[in-house]
């Protein structure tokens, strides 16, 4: 990656007692190229990169949206589908956003725990873990099974990101688009996003606009 960053006309930045490279300027879509993008023909790599988008939209949205439309918004779910839910909630004695925040703050301290454990511990920890207290959590009927899909969709969406410390601003921003989920619903959810681009664009990393090539846009003649 330091390679094709330099040949790209980038700065690689090399600081003697540690392994990592820090390239400058850096920009958004860096942080979802993988180094295996640069030895597949284009339309595999362009594939394997708007899935990371994908996986990136949803590790950002998916437990606000489900906040949002579970506590406003039921009309918008198909008859059989809203009916499974509140019928998987009965007896459950948080509202939806409760549930989303005791569930996402489990996950969390179950992926920091698994990282500071040996590799061999740490990931049977974190598995079993999640299984465990997910399973336990649905029977204890403090939270309804739709809760564990959804955080383990949204684990799985922020997994697709390549470079780990990148992972971090998404895993939390999510939260605060949790609490405008719950107070505001979809609309809430909206105006997150909205703040959210208008600060990345407003982003810049060492004169050069953070979300670039997308902003600006610069559509050649």
């Amino acid at each position: 990656k330091v390679t094709a960053a330099l040949l790209e006309g980038r700065i690689a930045l090399i600081v003697d007692g540690t392994p990592d490279v820090l390239i400058m300027p850096a920009v958004f879509m860096q942080f979802l190229q993988s180094s295996e993008d640069y030895y597949n023909r284009i339309w595999a790599g362009t594939m394997q990169r708007w899935i990371r988008y994908l996986g990136v939209f949803i590790a950002i949205t998916f437990p606000s949206l489900y906040v949002a439309i579970t506590s406003y918004h039921q009309e918008m779910l198909p008859t059989n589908l809203a009916m499974s839910i509140v019928a998987a909630r009965e007896g459950v004695p948080f509202p939806a956003f409760v549930e989303a925040l005791i569930m996402e703050i489990t996950f969390e301290l179950l992926r920091e725990a698994s990282i500071r454990l040996p590799n061999a511990i740490g990931n049977a920890i974190g598995i079993v873990g999640a299984l465990v207290i997910g399973q336990a959590a649905v029977e204890a009927k403090l939270v309804a099974p739709q809760m564990v899909i959804v955080v383990a969709i949204t684990a799985i969406g922020s997994f697709t990101v390549p470079i780990f410390e990148a992972s971090y601003p998404i895993r939390l921003v999510r939260f605060p688009l949790m609490f405008l989920a719950a107070a505001l619903g979809l609309y809430g959810v909206m105006i997150g996003w909205i703040a959210l681009l208008i600060h990345m664009i407003s982003l810049r990393s060492f004169g050069f606009p953070y979300m670039e090539p997308l902003a600006p846009l610069r559509v050649s003649g």
